[in-house]
């Protein structure tokens, strides 16, 4: 689905990224670890092409991100990729709901109406529609992450992009949008997620570790395997 081949990232004279390549098959869920200032932020935006690339390629369904033009870039992100933040990046002068259906009023896939049909049954599936009407200032961190799972989601993408989904939830909250993703990602939903949580690695099925812009270690969870042992093994080589 993905293959990024040889990438590297630099702004002015600090390279952040060295020579990446993995890719990214249809169905994963990959978790990217590593310490602080590790480059695990700019990868993820490397990969789905919001920044450019110093060197290397990112192949998207056999599409060269680097090589479309912007405009046509930002419409390819729009309608085949979705995207979670830590801190929900939504718009404080509309509803819960007006911010889910937002992207997919603008990428216009389907009409209006299926749109709102689409955003509606989204939030009754995260067991958030009885906030449709708030304010994003009146719910909690929780169900504010829910509801940009939801927006995400409106535009029926091949991807979601996570940077950091649970950084800002406490433990229950964490753990309800896990559950999320490990049912989306059941159902086929391909997931690359940025996380400093062993908890958000665990539901992966392949780990990237960073380490001063390079992958330090990669691991493919095997079914039978304790991924608790695994990941704790990993760990601590860094």
């Amino acid at each position: 689905m993905i293959k990024v081949e040889r990438i590297s990232k630099s702004f002015k004279d600090t390279q952040v990224l060295h020579s990446i390549s993995f890719e990214i098959k249809q169905g994963d869920f990959v978790a990217v670890m590593g310490p602080s200032g590790s480059g695990k932020s700019t990868l993820l935006y490397s990969v789905s092409g919001m920044d450019s690339l110093s060197e290397g390629s990112v192949l998207f369904e056999g599409v060269n991100l680097s090589q479309m033009p912007e405009d046509e870039l930002s419409k390819f992100r729009l309608t085949k990729m979705g995207f979670v933040f830590q801190n929900a990046q939504m718009l404080k002068n509309l509803s819960i709901f007006d911010n889910i259906v937002l992207p997919g009023l603008v990428a216009k896939k389907e009409s209006a109406a299926d749109i709102r049909k689409r955003a509606l049954e989204l939030m009754t599936r995260m067991e958030i529609e009885g906030i449709k009407d708030h304010d994003i200032r009146e719910v909690s961190g929780g169900q504010l992450q829910r509801a940009s799972i939801c927006r995400a989601m409106i535009n029926n993408p091949d991807i979601l992009f996570l940077d950091e989904p649970t950084g800002a939830l406490n433990s229950s909250a964490t753990d309800q949008v896990l559950q999320i993703l490990d049912d989306l990602n059941r159902e086929g939903m391909t997931i690359m997620t940025i996380t400093h949580n062993p908890h958000v690695a665990l539901q992966a099925k392949k780990v990237i570790y960073l380490k001063d812009g390079q992958i330090a270690a990669s691991k493919e969870f095997m079914a039978d395997e304790d991924r608790v042992q695994v990941l704790d093994e990993l760990l601590k080589e860094f």
